[in-house]
């Protein structure tokens, strides 16, 4: 694994990356274009911010967003060059490229953290009247997906695995994007499916669907991660540690509008947290007059200094083996560089 780092040294100098990177790129630098290609949900909600704040800018990038509609196009991108860097769930396609040296980890994106709201398993009205009431009740029914060999596969089969149940009991159905997936559950053509807690949480309030449980609480795990290719590694390393310099300041403000807590154990909102709504709501439930409410419900977890949870990759590596969607045996340590961003 190139430039392992600890947590400890990692987030040790952290702040003096963050320092650094509020000085604006030097007077007749030209600014770097970079690609992101990500999904439009509120998961990356980092980027958002750092992207309205100008951080990116500060370091010399020209970030442009590339939106696609499930995870597993976004590593193709990266490898057909359509993008330099993507944020998303981590699949079997990704995995597939990956031990072929073509595409590297770089940093952490959304954590399912225990105790934290992160994704829901959303079930239809017709089939929680049923009795499907919770986790352990899911074998035996239909499950949207958006793709096999997603991260929704995997979730469902990591949950099957904690659970008890046999996978193999599950009707999966590839519906090939998000919307798909929440709109098969409303109209109870699928029993169940995972559904992030902003768009969850509305459909469960609004008596269209059933929250049963939340994934962190079962199988916390690294769901989205920040990815490059090889190429991109050897031919703009500078660009990419200003990229992930940016994505820290972007993390950093996201954590402090989002993921503090009271004595209580409630989320503190103030000044910072509408800030952020602000920023975000540019990018997705623009126009909705329920923009708020839905963005601070429905904010996930990032791990402080956009963190690694390495571990975590290699166990779903394994995960995607152990049901043939991997057909590599290269080394887990080296589809993974830590030079840009510290680990969990």
């Amino acid at each position: 694994m190139a430039g392992t780092l600890t947590r400890r040294s990692s987030l040790a100098g952290l702040s003096g990356s963050l320092a650094a990177a509020a000085l604006p790129a030097g007077r007749g630098h030209a600014a770097t274009t970079l690609r992101l290609g990500l999904l439009r949900t509120l998961s990356p909600a980092p980027f958002y911010i750092a992207q309205e704040r100008g951080y990116f800018r500060d370091l010399g990038i020209d970030l442009t967003f590339r939106f696609f509609e499930a995870a597993q196009p976004i590593a193709a991108a990266a490898v057909s060059g359509d993008i330099d860097v993507g944020v998303t769930a981590l699949t079997g396609g990704f995995f597939n490229l990956a031990e072929k040296g073509i595409l590297k980890v770089i940093g952490g994106g959304l954590h399912e953290q225990k105790g934290f709201e992160g994704s829901a398993i959303l079930v239809s009205n017709k089939a929680f009247e049923a009795g499907l009431t919770s986790p352990e009740k899911l074998g035996g029914h239909s499950f949207a997906i958006t793709q096999f060999g997603s991260s929704f596969d995997y979730m469902i089969g990591r949950i099957a695995e904690a659970k008890g149940f046999d996978l193999k009991s599950i009707q999966l159905r590839a519906v090939q994007q998000i919307s798909n997936m929440i709109a098969a559950v409303t109209t109870s053509q699928v029993d169940a499916t995972i559904a992030i807690a902003s768009q969850a949480k509305p459909l469960a309030a609004a008596g269209q669907a059933h929250i049963v449980g939340w994934v962190g609480d079962i199988v916390p795990y690294q769901i989205t991660a920040l990815f490059t290719t090889a190429r991109a590694i050897q031919t703009n390393e500078a660009a990419l540690r200003g990229f992930a310099k940016a994505y820290q300041r972007g993390v950093a403000d996201f954590r402090h509008a989002f993921l503090r807590r009271d004595a209580a154990g409630k989320p503190v909102v103030d000044a910072s947290t509408d800030a952020a709504v602000t920023n975000i709501s540019v990018y997705v439930f623009t126009g909705d007059p329920a923009a708020r409410e839905k963005i601070i419900g429905g904010a996930g977890w990032y791990d402080e200094g956009a963190a690694l949870d390495v571990v975590d990759v290699k166990e779903q590596l394994r995960w995607f083996k152990s049901r043939d969607q991997v057909k590599g045996d290269a080394d887990p340590d080296s589809l993974i560089d830590t030079r840009f961003l510290p680990v969990r």
